[in-house]
Formats: structure tokens, sequence, C-alpha cells
């Protein structure tokens, strides 16, 4: 399959070098040339412009970090959407807002476009081994040509139906069961060590107990022992939770949404939007846990 893909940063990157693995052609951009090197060393070819990267590819692949960034690459010069032509896939593995998909979702209507959702859950080192999850969402004819590109990258595909925002919902949803786990771990870390409990011996205890969660340990150990290289910041967790906000608005209420957003604020106002997000967060949770 040839394949265009739009966008090598922390998890695009891993997500190309595997489509190359699975022996697919890729024509590659990113807004910052160097980011493309490690995957042109791989056999990727290097694309001047968004439109370039679509020429002759069976499917095009975004995976850029948000609403304004697909704006500029989708809409602007040289841009994605003018380039492609009536019967012509596009996979958008972005974490976007519910209102930029329904665009989207009109404006590949409107020109004939093909038009599939497929954000992923993962950090970049499990986006390496090819175990993402992907939320996929589309025409049942699209999903259907999507999967040659979203299999290689994933150790599994849930499909939430024929509207794309329904996959980007879930996608923000699930960001914020993240930052919920990640904001719970964290206070009750702070309340063992104040107790006199090592934190990690708590977390062991009460995991085997109650919850026998990999992904609770997973972070657990991200919190307690951080990364040399980090994957999600700060930022991008609060942008995620700004994008679940808007999504739910007038629609439903989440309170504990709403506390976090005032925590990612705060955080933003201390300088530490680029710190590690589930470590961050543990660090601001230390900070209120002080007496």
């Amino acid at each position: 399959m040839r394949i265009g893909f739009l966008g090598l940063g922390k998890m695009g990157t891993p997500m190309a070098l595997r489509l190359l693995a699975a022996g697919h052609e890729l024509s590659v951009w990113n807004r910052t040339e160097g980011r493309a090197e490690p995957v042109i060393r791989e056999g990727a070819i290097a694309a001047a412009t968004p439109a370039e990267a679509e020429l002759g590819a069976d499917a095009v692949v975004t995976m850029l970090f948000d609403d304004a960034a697909n704006e500029e690459v989708l809409f602007g010069a040289n841009g994605l959407m003018d380039a492609l032509s009536p019967g012509a896939l596009h996979i958008s593995c972005s974490t976007i807002s519910v209102a930029l998909s329904e665009r989207l979702t009109a404006e590949h209507a409107k020109r004939g476009i093909d038009f599939v959702a497929a954000p992923v859950f993962g950090r970049p080192e499990v986006a390496a081994l090819g175990r993402l999850w992907i939320v996929a969402a589309g025409a049942e004819e699209a999903v259907a040509k999507a999967r040659p590109a979203l299999e290689p990258l994933s150790r599994g595909i849930s499909v939430m139906g024929k509207e794309p925002k329904q996959a980007h919902a879930v996608k923000l949803g699930g960001n914020f069961l993240i930052s919920a786990m990640i904001h719970s771990l964290s206070e009750s870390f702070v309340y063992a060590a104040g107790q006199g409990i090592e934190p990690e011996t708590f977390f062991e205890t009460v995991n085997s107990a109650l919850f026998q969660s990999p992904f609770y340990a997973a972070y657990a150990k991200l919190m307690l022992h951080p990364p040399e290289h980090h994957g999600g910041t700060i930022e991008l967790g609060a942008k995620d939770l700004g994008l679940f906000r808007a999504a739910a608005s007038g629609k439903t209420r989440s309170s504990l949404a709403d506390t976090m957003a005032e925590i990612f604020a705060q955080a933003k106002e201390l300088g530490m939007g680029d710190e590690d997000w589930a470590f961050g967060q543990y660090k601001m949770a230390q900070r209120r846990g002080a007496v």
C-alpha cells in the first residue's frame, strides 16, 4: 500500500516506522524537516509539502498535534484537502476536537473523499512495538480500506460507528480517564507518604488487592520512576482535557474535569507545561498535599 504520512512527532515517527517495516511504501512530510530523517533512512520518500505526500497514495495518514496544526496542514497553502481527489482515503489518527471532526466529515463528504477517524491509545514506546489500540469510525467501506494501514500499528481496533466524530469523542473520553486515574493515584501516593508508607508499597498492595491492573501499574511506575524521555506532557494533557470539556459543554457536566482544569492551569503558571504528564500531575499533588 502506498501511504502519505503527515506528522512525525513523538508518536508519528514510530508509527511511520512500523508501516515501513510492514512493507508499505511511505511518502512523509513534517513541518520540522529534521524530524523526518529517521523515517527517510528506513526507506521513506520525503515530500516537500502535504499535498506532495498525497501524490499516488492509496491513503494519507495524519498524526498532527492539535486542531490548529490540522487546520494549517489540511487547509493551508499546499494543504492536503485540495490535493485529495474523489475516492481518496484520509485517515486521521490525531487527537482533535469533536467540532473539528464534524467539520472534516462535512468537507470530505462534499469533495467525495473517504474519511476515517482513527485516534490511538498508547505512548511512543507502545507505538514502536505496534501495540497501540485504535478507535476507528467512518463508513464501513472506508474503515475496511483503512485496515491495512492500521493493523500494523495496533494490537486491536475498536470500530465505534459510521460517524468519525464518535472515534474522536471516545479518544477524548479515554484521555480524560487517564488524567483522572493519574489524579487519584497522585493524591493517594501523597496520602500514603503522609502516613509513613512508601507510595510504591501502598500501590503494589492496593493494586494486588483491588484493581489488578497492568495499566495502573505502568502509570504508577512512570509517576514514581519518571523516564528520561517522557511521552505526553502536561501541556498535552491540558489540551485534551480542554477538548473533552468543550465536547461535553451543553450536554453533560464533569466536576472532576473542572477541578483538573484548574490544576493544569496552575501547572502552566508554575512553568511545568513541559513536564511528563503523569509525573507532572504527581508533583502538583505533592505541592497541594504539603501541610
